[in-house]
C-alpha cells in the first residue's frame, strides 16, 4: 500500500490459538482449534487481503508438541505465505522456550520462514534492546513493513511484566525514525478483566509504551475479548479452552490503522464449537427418578428453544444443584450422563453433581427432657430420607420403643420381630388403632364416673 503518511494499513490480530489442545481427551475437540485458526485466516486474513497478521502469543497449547500439531500450524502458515501475507509473532507462556533452552517450535517455524518471531535481545551492555529484523539470520526484535507500520515484539515476562514494559518503552524510544504507525505485541493480561487472576498489569503500567510511540498494543493471554483506553486490544482465544469460558466474547480483531486513528472490529463468524450450560435445581423433595426426569426435561427444553442444537454436536454442561433427600449412590449419574449425551448429540457432556443432602435440625426448647430430644433426633434423621419422610412420626415412636426394649433386655428375636412389624406396618392403620384404643379408654373412664 506504500509508505505515505496517510496510508491505511490493515492487519489481523489473533492470540491464544492453543493448537494441540488436549483437555477432555477428545480428538475431535483437539481438531476444533485447528479448524478455528484455519477458518479465521481464510476469512479475515486472506479474504480481507490484510497487509500482515500478528499472533500475540500461545500459538501452541504445549511447549512440546506432536507432529500432527506442528503440521496443523505449517498448513495454516503456508496458506498465508502463498498469499504473501507476513506473520509476526511472539511467544506466550504456553509455547515459550524453557529457561536455558535455545529454541522452541516458534523458533523452528521462523527458521523455515513461515513467520517472523520478534524477540528483544538478551540484556547485555554491547547491544540495544531491539535489533531490526534480519532476513538472513531470521532474527530481530522489530520490523518496518511496506504498509507503513512498525511492529515491535516482546517475550513472556510473567510476574516481571511491569519492569519489562519500562525496558520495552526505553528500547522503542531509542529506535531510529520509521513508519508513522507502531504496533507492539505483548502477552500479558490487564488488571480487572477476569476474576482470580493474579499478576495482571495495571493500565498505568502500560502507559510508558504509549508515551514511547505505540499506537496499537496487541495483547494476548486472557481468553476473553476486551479493549482499553482506545489503544489496547485483546481479542481473546479463538476457541474456548473450557466450558466456563463459553460465556466470554472472543474472536479476531480486523484492524485498520492510519494517522486518523484505529478502527478495530472483532470478528466472530468463524467455525467454533457451541457450548451450552444448563442448571437443574433440586428442592429436597425429589426422588432420584424425579431428579433424573428433571434433568431430561431441562435438556429437552433447551432443544425445543434452540438453545441446544443436536445437529451441531455441542459441548454441554449440566449442573445438578440444590438439596436432595437421598444418598448420591441412589442416582446412577454415569447412566444419566450417557443418556443425556445421546439425546443432545453432544461431543462432550459434562454432568456435574453439586447437590447437598438435605439436613434437618428441629429447634428444641432448653427445658426439653431426654425423651423429647431423642424423638426429635429420630424425626430429623427420618425426615432427611425420602423413603421415610412421610411416616417419620410413626417410625420415630417405634424406634424409641425398640431402644427401650433393647435397654430392658428384650430377646433379640423379639426385637427383630418388633422392627419387622414396624417397617411393614401401615402408619395410618396404626394411628387409627391408637385412636381407637384412646376412645375405648375414654368410654371406660366415662362408665366408671356414672
Amino acid at each position: 500500500m506504500g509508505t505515505e503518511d496517510n496510508a491505511v494499513a490493515k492487519f489481523l490480530h489473533i492470540a491464544d490459538i492453543h493448537l494441540g489442545f488436549d483437555r477432555y481427551d477428545c480428538r475431535d475437540r483437539t481438531k476444533d482449534f485447528f479448524y478455528a485458526l484455519k477458518d479465521v485466516l481464510e476469512r479475515y486474513a486472506i479474504g480481507e487481503s490484510v497487509d500482515f497478521v500478528v499472533i500475540a502469543g500461545d500459538l501452541f497449547e504445549h511447549r512440546n508438541i506432536q507432529p500432527a500439531v506442528l503440521n496443523q500450524a505449517q498448513l495454516c502458515l503456508q496458506q498465508l505465505q502463498a498469499a504473501q501475507i507476513p506473520v509476526l509473532a511472539i511467544e506466550g507462556n504456553h509455547d515459550n522456550r524453557p529457561y536455558g533452552t535455545p529454541t522452541s517450535w516458534l523458533r523452528y517455524l521462523a527458521d523455515w520462514g513461515l513467520l517472523k518471531l520478534l524477540e528483544p535481545n538478551p540484556p547485555t551492555d554491547d547491544q540495544p534492546f531491539y535489533s531490526p529484523w534480519d532476513p538472513a539470520s531470521k532474527t530481530g526484535g522489530y520490523i518496518d513493513l511496506d504498509c507503513g507500520v512498525r511492529v515491535v515484539g516482546s517475550a513472556w515476562y510473567g510476574a516481571s511484566a511491569p519492569q519489562a514494559v519500562s525496558k520495552m518503552a526505553a528500547g522503542i524510544a531509542e529506535l531510529p525514525p520509521g513508519p508513522p504507525q507502531t504496533v507492539a505485541l505483548f502477552h500479558h493480561g490487564l488488571e480487572g478483566q477476569i476474576a482470580r487472576y493474579a499478576g495482571a498489569v495495571r493500565l498505568k503500567d502500560l502507559l510508558p509504551l504509549k508515551e514511547a510511540g505505540v499506537d496499537y498494543l496487541a495483547l494476548g493471554h486472557i481468553h476473553k475479548q476486551y479493549s482499553a483506553d482506545g489503544w489496547i486490544f485483546n481479542p481473546g482465544s479463538l476457541e474456548a479452552n473450557n466450558v466456563e469460558e463459553g460465556i466470554y466474547q472472543r474472536g479476531a480483531y480486523l484492524v485498520e490503522i492510519d494517522r486518523q486513528g484505529i478502527r478495530a472490529e472483532l470478528k466472530q463468524a468463524y467455525r467454533q464449537r457451541p457450548i451450552v450450560r444448563l442448571i437443574v435445581k433440586a428442592k429436597g423433595q425429589e426422588s432420584p427418578e424425579e431428579l433424573a426426569e428433571m434433568a431430561e426435561g431441562t435438556v429437552e427444553a433447551a432443544i425445543a428453544s434452540q438453545t441446544l442444537i443436536p445437529e451441531q454436536a455441542p459441548i454441554v454442561e449440566l449442573r445438578l444443584q440444590g438439596q436432595v433427600g437421598f444418598d448420591r449412590s441412589e442416582l446412577d449419574v454415569r447412566a444419566l450422563q450417557k443418556k443425556l449425551q445421546h439425546r443432545s448429540n453432544a461431543l462432550i457432556f459434562l454432568l456435574k453433581y453439586e447437590v447437598d443432602e438435605a439436613a434437618y435440625g428441629s429447634p428444641l426448647a432448653d427445658s426439653a427432657d431426654r425423651q423429647q430430644v431423642e424423638r426429635e433426633v429420630f424425626l430429623d434423621l427420618l425426615s432427611a430420607h425420602r423413603s421415610y419422610r412421610n411416616r417419620a412420626g410413626f417410625l420415630a415412636q417405634g424406634l424409641i420403643s425398640l431402644k427401650d426394649g433393647a435397654l430392658s433386655g428384650s430377646p433379640d428375636d423379639r426385637l427383630y420381630e418388633q422392627a419387622t412389624d414396624l417397617l411393614l406396618a401401615d402408619p395410618e392403620e396404626a394411628e387409627d388403632e391408637a385412636d381407637a384404643d384412646e376412645s375405648d379408654a375414654d368410654e371406660s373412664d366415662a362408665d366408671e364416673s356414672i
